[in-house]
């Protein structure tokens, strides 16, 4: 049981990480910036993610 959980997990954290991507690359957003989203993403799967989702271009929360 705790195996397909963790398999199910894996899987939706790289469907989301799939498609963030995809996102970023079809932004209006700069090269440089949309390299560094991506490698964010792709090295840090989790934390990327909700750093981008908090903090991308179309995120909701402004500082």
């Amino acid at each position: 049981m705790g195996s397909t959980m963790n398999g199910l997990v894996g899987l939706i954290i790289l469907v989301l990480s799939i498609w963030a991507i995809i996102n970023i690359i079809q932004s209006n957003a700069e090269v440089g910036k949309k390299v560094l989203w991506v490698l964010l993403i792709l090295l840090l799967p989790v934390i990327g993610l909700i750093i981008w989702a908090l903090l991308g271009p179309r995120g909701n929360v402004r500082f």
